[in-house]
């Protein structure tokens, strides 16, 4: 795991059922087009299953997000929900600039 310089983090296994907005906020922000091969990181867990994660970091914690088909689909959803969320914010500061006018 490529991880040693983060010591000092506290590290959490994060599955897709307990996945926060803030974790898939931290995922959007660091992978927007989606993450590579390149950025899974694999290794075995204490029953010697391989598991696969990508990772995010917070100023303290490392957080190790499992690799899942529904996780990509949670990342998409999200991200489009922030889209609409964006859309909408910018027709009401339209709407209240013409309003202004």
């Amino acid at each position: 795991m490529k991880t040693s310089k983060n010591n000092h983090l506290k590290k959490v296994l994060v599955d897709f059922k307990k996945l926060t907005n803030t974790i898939l906020d931290l995922l959007i922000i660091k992978y927007p087009d989606g993450y590579d091969d390149k950025d899974i990181i694999t290794f075995r867990n204490a029953q010697n299953e391989i598991v696969e994660c990508v990772e995010v970091k917070t100023e303290d914690t490392l957080y190790l997000v499992k690799v899942s088909k529904r996780l990509i689909g949670a990342m998409e959803d999200h991200d489009d929900q922030d889209k609409e969320i964006e859309i909408e914010k910018f027709k009401e500061e339209t709407d209240k600039l013409s309003l202004e006018e």
